[in-house]
């Protein structure tokens, strides 16, 4: 299969704009979607449609409304209008990961709120008719969704957090074909310290990647690592050290060379970096592709990222999106 040049877009929460990146050399070449345009207020998931355009979730952040889905053209970032409507029924409140099945439905995390229930709400990917949340009843944890992906196993995988709590957390699986829930398939304790748990991906090794913050200042911020069938705990990947500067990640996706991209926020100077990890045999290894804000890159507060040719369901970076596209389908029939 011929490799192709692709390219990384990053929703920064900074300037409210989504920023474009040679993917492979992480030259910046500036913003796709300009500041704020069209009401961009807060942009969080990101993902590519089988249209080939641009939806990004928006916050809508200190505005009186619900946040949205907005939908951009992928060649232009030309403005295309809202998909699902911040006062249309079934709006999101404070909407962050996103995927969009094979069967072109779309799943958004919303994470609510201390007095607002979270829910996973789905979408027509046409047309943007709210469908119906996720039926999480028998859960009995507090949930407040932050980030999905489908899995490997064809199954729906759901960060969630607790509020106003600062520790613990947990990912649960849902059916995609009902919207049932499935059952808890990783939950935080005191081996694998998994903290208000957000970006989520599966990576070429079937294992399970999630960004996970620190408990309190005697702890790091760290990406956790668990077995992709079993959700046993593995390993991990610490982002920081105790009692210097923070340096968290709200999300993370693997790209080019099975590399795992990371936008680096918090509150020192690696803050608007992106590190590109060497994860083969957890060496953990990693450069730095986006110069940090401090020293002269473009990003203030990275938030999700997506490669024109990320799978918009599973997530994965595929050289041929076209042709994975037809492989998952086939695996789905």
């Amino acid at each position: 299969m011929i490799k192709r040049n692709d390219f990384l877009y990053i929703g920064d929460g900074f300037d409210n704009t989504v920023k474009t990146f040679e993917a492979e050399t992480g030259r910046f070449l500036g913003s796709f979607v300009a500041s704020g345009s069209n009401g961009l207020n807060g942009p969080r998931g990101l993902i590519f449609d089988h249209s080939g355009n641009l939806l990004v979730t928006n916050q809508n952040i200190g505005q009186p409304q619900n946040g949205d889905v907005l939908k951009y053209n992928r060649q232009t970032g030309e403005f295309l209008g809202e998909l699902v409507q911040s006062n249309a029924p079934g709006a999101p409140f404070a909407p962050r990961g996103i995927v969009l099945s094979n069967e072109n439905l779309l799943f958004v995390a919303d994470m609510g709120d201390v007095d607002v229930p979270g829910e996973v709400r789905l979408y027509n990917g046409t047309t943007g008719e709210f469908l119906g949340n996720l039926n999480h009843s028998s859960f009995t944890g507090q949930f407040h969704p932050r980030a999905v992906v489908i899995g490997p196993d064809g199954l729906l995988y759901v960060s969630v957090r607790k509020l106003p709590q600062g520790s613990g957390g947990s990912v649960l699986r849902f059916n995609l074909r009902t919207g049932q829930f499935i059952g808890v398939f990783i939950a935080s304790n005191t081996e694998n310290d998994l903290n208000r748990p957000e970006g989520l991906v599966f990576g070429p090794d079937g294992n399970l990647y999630i960004t996970s913050f620190r408990r309190d200042d005697k702890d790091t911020d760290k990406i956790l690592i668990f077995d992709g069938k079993t959700g046993k705990f593995l390993n991990k990947i610490e982002l920081d050290v105790v009692g210097q500067p923070r340096a968290f990640a709200q999300a993370l996706l693997f790209g080019p060379d099975g590399k795992l991209f990371v936008p680096i926020t918090g509150d020192g100077p690696d803050t608007g970096s992106v590190r590109r990890y060497n994860v083969i045999h957890h060496f953990k290894t990693f450069d730095v592709i986006v110069p940090s804000a401090s020293a002269g890159g473009p990003l203030g507060s990275p938030w999700y990222l997506t490669f024109g040719n990320t799978n918009p369901a599973t997530l994965a970076f595929q050289h041929d999106r076209d042709d994975c596209t037809r492989e998952l389908s086939n695996e789905s029939s």
